[in-house]
């Protein structure tokens, strides 16, 4: 713990104290506990999504009361160490959920054809007609980033300067619509 806890008094005092947020405690828990929070990060990610898990992780001490009533004692390093590696873990795995297939792993293009182009033309029709009469134009430039240039949602937030979870939801509000439009045949 950030004090040294000689007794189970002082140790219930500290947990009551860490549970109220109370920011003396908290500061010094971050003093203490930041290199470990690190370290248990840097296992799996470097650089900014390192920080990034890094400073998840006492954000939501600092702000998540129900995040702190979750340590009811024992060894608040191994507990946060054990926070910073699921968070880490997780943003990997979002990391790899969100990567493209490279155009050399992707396999030959097919060969134009007319038939090819014409169907080109259709699709191009039908993606301007949900552009004109469906996507809402607040939406216009997550559908053309994501959906259009297919770019994954890491590169899309930072071109788009939005945090990604924003991005994410405005891509499933527009996934919705896309996909009623075009059960509806492409019909208004």
């Amino acid at each position: 713990m950030t004090e040294a806890l000689e007794t189970p008094v002082q140790a219930d005092a500290w947990l009551q104290r860490f549970h109220a947020g109370e920011s003396a405690t908290i500061a010094a828990l971050y003093r203490e506990h930041y290199e470990t929070v690190d370290r248990a990060a840097s296992g799996l990610l470097r650089g900014a999504d390192r920080e990034t898990v890094v400073h998840e992780v006492f954000y939501r001490v600092v702000s998540n009361a129900g995040f702190r009533q979750s340590f009811q004692g024992g060894n608040l390093g191994a507990w946060l160490a054990t926070v910073a590696r699921n968070l880490a873990t997780d943003h990997v795995r979002a990391q790899q959920r969100q990567k493209a297939v490279p155009l050399d792993e992707a396999g030959e293009l097919p060969e134009p054809t007319a038939d090819r182009f014409a169907e080109a033309a259709d699709a191009r029709r039908l993606i301007d007609r949900f552009r004109a009469e469906v996507l809402p134009k607040k939406w216009e430039k997550v559908f053309q980033v994501r959906f259009l240039e297919q770019r994954d949602q890491r590169d899309a937030a930072a071109q788009l300067g939005m945090a990604r979870t924003t991005l994410a939801y405005q891509e499933l509000r527009i996934r919705g619509l896309l996909k009623k439009f075009l059960l509806r045949g492409g019909a208004p």
